[in-house]
């Protein structure tokens, strides 16, 4: 990668492995970030911390997983604690800390070490729907401190389906094999059918939190159904070695399995074919042995995997049932985590959900794709809390009254400017005073007594306008008009740092000039 790219980070917090991936605001590629001690391949950092206490250096990925096998891991190493974040659980006996802080030192020390080659513009988090509204409190107090402007958040069902570009409205079914755990969701995505499109939700913006200000609606999938449990990945690494060397835990052999594993799930590989594995025994001496795809999937049967896929399955769609919606309303069925991967479980999976799209998307990274994808270029958009007008002159009433710019609700930055056309209100009219007001945020209704009953009335009274209180914009035309006659033509937009901007030109196209009004909030 070229040194001072800058653009948009995308951080998926598994609770396995977490995906770092960053996407240049000029390019559309993405491009996994590898960080030396860290990552274990490109883009890919278990989820792990090694921390012994404040005067101590925390270590994070890969140079605390090497820390595991000591004898006082159980204290110092920190793993599967995304799961529990924002979960009202004590901390965990003999551990330093707690699941929230793990993240937030996990989360810490990962920033810390981001290439310095990259400018990051932007950042984009993930979380899980299940917990999303307290996950996303812990990501706000974490996210205070951070040296950035804009930060989003999305959630990560809906961003599987939109990397992938499965249709808005969609429903689909998620697979999740992890490494450590099997999650099975069934969930609806938000727009199709003239709804909104879901959007990443902004915590912050132009270096200010906007997470309890911001009037955007969090518009998460919806969860119909799920089912899920404690294995994975790292549990079929233990049955490959108990099928050589029962009852041995010895990490490095959990590591050689594991990469035999991923050989055995690609594609192509014999079923016959044997492949040499030497693990080391108890008296650590390194012992070969020879594993087949034939025999890992004997593995994998023998522990009762598939029986187990079988009664989780049965568990989500009897679920799903409850709530009306059958397979057939199945959009699509998205492969996600490592484990989707093996020949064995792609050929359950497509047994038992037949006639249903399989959508296999990079096991790893696709979460962080689908959130790149929701927050393209610069256009992460807020909503107006209050309405923003002009005012000008009645002639025919000759009073003044306020003229609506942008309405209470609008999205902004705006993609086009509001156009308006002035007119001389006398004439010799040469100079033109730009006044604005914003509406209240509370609409104040009328209420009336029928009976002696409460009621609204059916004429709600008009939102009162406040003149902003800054020094209004004077614009001098080069020409003096007369009374009635169209001089002067506004043009007004709201910017990405909410801010209001007018240009003017006269009535001939002629540009006057541009200024900033102020701002918006």
């Amino acid at each position: 990668m070229e040194k001072n790219f800058s653009g948009t980070l995308a951080l998926d917090l598994g609770n396995t492995n977490t995906v770092i991936a960053f996407q240049d605001e000029k390019g559309k590629d993405l491009n996994l970030i590898e960080i030396p001690g860290i990552t274990s391949s490109p883009g890919v950092i278990p989820t792990v911390i090694w921390f012994e206490g404040e005067d101590n250096i925390a270590k994070i990925g890969l140079s605390a997983l090497k820390k595991k096998n000591l004898s006082n891991s159980e204290t110092y190493f920190h793993s599967n604690f995304k799961r529990l974040i924002a979960n009202p659980v004590e901390r965990l006996q003999k551990k330093v800390l707690s699941p929230n802080e793990s993240g937030e030192k996990f989360f810490k020390i990962l920033w810390e070490n981001i290439p310095n080659e990259l400018e990051i513009k932007r950042l984009v988090l993930t979380a899980p729907i299940d917990t999303y509204k307290g996950y996303r409190k812990w990501l706000i107090n974490l996210c205070e401190s951070l040296p950035i402007n804009e930060i989003a958040l999305v959630d990560e069902p809906t961003a599987a389906g939109i990397g992938i570009n499965v249709p808005l409205g969609s429903i689909i079914m998620i697979i999740d094999i992890g490494g450590s755990t099997i999650d099975m969701s069934v969930i609806k995505t938000q727009g199709g059918e003239g709804k909104s499109a879901p959007i990443a939700e902004l915590l912050k913006f132009q270096g200010k939190d906007v997470s309890s200000i911001s009037k955007q609606k969090i518009r998460c999938a919806e969860t119909i159904s799920k089912s899920g449990s404690k294995i994975g990945g790292k549990d079929i690494d233990q049955w490959i070695v108990n099928y050589f060397l029962p009852s041995n835990q010895d990490e490095r052999n959990l590591s050689i399995a594991e990469k035999l594993k991923c050989k055995l799930s690609s594609p192509g590989v014999e079923s016959e074919t044997r492949h040499l594995i030497s693990l080391f025994t108890e008296e650590n001496e390194q012992k070969e042995f020879f594993l087949s795809k034939e025999i890992f999937e004997k593995i994998l049967i023998d522990n009762n995997l598939l029986n187990h896929l079988n009664s989780l399955l049965k568990d989500l769609l009897n679920e799903a049932r409850g709530k009306f919606c059958t397979i057939d309303d199945l959009n699509s069925v998205i492969l996600v985590g490592g484990g989707t991967q093996i020949p064995l479980i792609k050929e359950w999976i497509a047994n038992e959900i037949s006639g249903i799209q399989i959508r296999t998307p990079p096991p790893i990274e696709s979460i962080a794709v689908g959130a790149l994808a929701m927050t393209p270029g610069v256009k992460i958009k807020d909503i107006l809390i209050k309405g923003i007008s002009i005012r000008l002159f009645n002639k025919r009433e000759q009073k003044q009254f306020w003229h609506p710019i942008f309405y209470k609700g609008q999205t902004w930055p705006t993609e086009k400017p509001f156009e308006l056309i002035l007119q001389a209100r006398k004439d010799g009219q040469s100079i033109f005073e730009i006044i604005i007001g914003e509406t209240k945020e509370k609409r104040n209704y009328d209420v009336i007594f029928e009976n002696g009953l409460p009621k609204l009335s059916e004429y709600q009274n008009e939102e009162e306008v406040l003149k902003w209180n800054k020094k209004p914009l004077k614009i001098k035309l080069n020409n003096e008009c007369k009374i009635g006659e169209d001089c002067l033509k506004l043009y007004f937009s709201i910017t990405k740092d909410s801010s209001l901007y007018v240009k003017y030109l006269d009535i001939n196209e002629k540009e006057l000039g541009e200024s900033n009004l102020g701002n918006i909030f």
